[in-house]
């Protein structure tokens, strides 16, 4: 048949299917295989691809296509492809799914994925899976839904490997052989005592290279980096990026053993962090969803709540600007350099508060290294003033003369100056009252900037002109 073929003969690899055109390609012919109910030519095709791809063509097809094609597949990886799919599709297809089928779904999916998902139902969708779950599954999910969201506890997976220290090097292999379908990883093995308190860790190439008998205490590292589960999850993605760990066991006040964080999730809070920054300094609220799938209020409720913050802040420009009509009136040259002075000022505080927001967010500065910093902010700062000075001053003698110069050039090192001041002194004094860096963003920076910006520079030319006229 050569519409089956059509499918299978397809040679795409991960790349090729960031293309929306190749992307709706293979969804086509996906769809083609569906009609004939081919499962053998569909699971040939999918066995090529990796899940994360799988995940993304089923997210092409409608709902009950993507449902049919997932029947096609053994259980097992239904439950890792499930676990790739945007979230917003997954509860749309765990709606079309009968409550059994949805049940031995959640089953087979990993710890912490399946709690992901749990959280995600309605109270009623919860209520109603619960039953089909066996009891340890229940606990399990129970346990891990218990910690509050933004801690560590919130994204680790109970999918781990444990051993006991008076194992051998060979009790050991044969005991991580034996886990090894159910765990996260078995690269790290954590050693516990009878009570599960985390005593030591130790890795697969340690126990494989050991004599057989050599008893795992001997092997183990007694001292292992952990992070409590009520922890903030950015200090276990930070640690896990800081001792480039494969996963962190997270334990609990008694310092037992209560999960781990793998390597995947702290690259995912990282992401969305990252996201939650970026949107920070553009001065818009997160999003619940994605961009592609957010409603026109949702845009607008996101950004209209700081954009009218800012329209009243920038008030204070026209009043500074109103309070100086007669030095404006005796000179209008100066009207010409006035958006180049503000948007300097700005620019150099956007780049201030940018540097000191990531350096604050990866620990690379301290609250106690403000005054170092400052000082040497400072000095940067009259460094670029006076280089972006001179190379105004000429225009400021074509157009207005040495006086208009000699104004335009110390105003430009003043606003320099005390933009970059305020972009350096705004995320640490936020951090300071246990406020998010990140909201020291360029419009909030450059708004306050600009005020700063009128009042010195046509306070410095009501000086200066005013001498030079008398």
């Amino acid at each position: 048949m050569t519409e089956t073929k059509t499918l299978l003969d397809l040679e795409i690899d991960h790349s090729a299917l960031a293309e929306p055109e190749t992307l709706e390609i293979v969804a086509d012919a996906a769809r083609v295989v569906l009609k004939e109910g081919d499962a053998t030519s569909l699971r040939s095709f999918f066995d090529t691809q990796e899940p994360a791809d799988v995940a993304e063509i089923l997210e092409a097809l409608d709902e009950d296509e993507a449902l049919a094609a997932m029947r096609m597949l053994d259980l097992r990886e239904q439950a890792k492809i499930f676990g790739y799919l945007d979230a917003r599709y997954q509860i749309e297809l765990s709606d079309l799914m009968g409550r059994r089928d949805f049940a031995r779904l959640m089953a087979a999916m990993s710890h912490d994925e399946r709690v992901d998902l749990y959280k995600r139902l309605d109270p009623a969708a919860q209520e109603a899976i619960l039953p089909g779950l066996a009891k340890a599954e229940r606990d399990d999910l129970r346990k891990l839904a218990s910690y509050a969201e933004g801690t560590a506890g919130a994204i680790m997976t109970s999918d781990y490997a444990t051993l006991t220290p008076d194992m051998t090097a060979k009790e050991a292999i044969e005991a991580l052989r034996a886990q090894a379908l159910d765990a996260e990883t078995v690269y790290q093995a954590y050693i516990v005592d009878d009570e599960r308190r985390l005593v030591g860790v130790v890795s697969l190439r340690d126990l494989i290279v050991a004599r057989a008998n050599v008893r795992v205490r001997t092997l183990m590292d007694t001292n292992p980096v952990s992070v409590g589960a009520d922890e903030p999850r950015e200090e276990a993605a930070q640690i896990i990026s800081r001792y480039d760990l494969i996963a962190l066991p997270v334990i609990n006040g008694g310092e037992k053993l209560v999960g781990i964080v793998t390597q995947d999730d702290a690259m995912d809070v990282q992401e969305e962090e990252a996201t939650t920054d970026f949107l920070k300094s553009g001065m818009v609220s997160a999003l619940k969803t994605g961009m592609r799938e957010a409603g026109i209020y949702t845009l607008y409720r996101a950004r209209i709540v700081w954009l009218v913050l800012l329209v009243f802040g920038n008030i204070f420009s026209g009043a500074g600007i109103a309070y100086f009509e007669d030095t404006i009136a005796a000179h209008l040259a100066l009207l010409f350099f006035l958006p180049l002075l503000i948007a300097s000022g700005g620019n150099a505080g956007a780049q201030s508060a940018t540097l000191m927001v990531r350096a604050l967010a990866t620990g690379d500065v301290r609250m106690g290294d403000w005054a170092s910093v400052l000082g040497r902010e400072f000095a940067t700062a009259l460094l670029l003033g006076v280089t972006m000075a001179v190379a105004v001053s000429a225009i400021g003698v074509l157009r207005g003369g040495p006086a208009i110069a000699v104004v335009v050039a110390l105003s430009m090192i003043a606003i320099v100056i005390v933009g970059s001041m305020i972009g350096m002194s705004l995320p640490f004094l936020l951090s300071k009252l246990k406020m998010d860096p990140a909201t020291a963003s360029a419009p909030l920076v450059t708004s306050i900037a600009d005020v700063a910006g009128v009042l010195i520079y046509f306070a410095i030319a009501t000086q200066i002109l005013v001498m030079m006229d008398a």
